[in-house]
């Protein structure tokens, strides 16, 4: 039940901030639980293996190269899920920065009710 809850807060967090940025769409909320699918199975599976293969310039940039990686992620989202569309990199890096911030104060509500 729980990974339900947190795949539709996910789902949310998505829809709210394709709203904010123009340079991100999203046809419906179908295609948002989609999207959340897709992302989380990519964070599950590739997100690893190239944190690992970028583990010396995400060291020498003390972390920050991890944004470029969760940027890239959502840019290949995009080219899998039809009906989301990212308009570039900046827009995808702008996406993943505002999605972590709202799927945190979604986590953090959902826990509190």
């Amino acid at each position: 039940m729980e990974i339900l809850l947190s795949w539709i807060v996910y789902a949310l967090a998505i829809l709210v901030a394709a709203y904010i940025l123009p340079g991100v769409h999203v046809d419906s909320f179908w295609v948002a639980l989609v999207t959340a699918l897709v992302l989380g199975i990519l964070n599950a599976l590739l997100k690893p293996i190239l944190i690992i293969l970028t583990l010396p310039i995400n060291i020498l940039t003390l972390g920050l190269f991890t944004l470029v990686i969760n940027a890239l992620l959502i840019l290949l989202a995009s080219h899998i899920v039809n009906g989301f569309r990212v308009d570039g990199f900046w827009w995808a890096l702008l996406f993943s920065i505002i999605l972590s911030i709202i799927s945190s104060f979604f986590s953090n509500a959902a826990r509190t009710t």
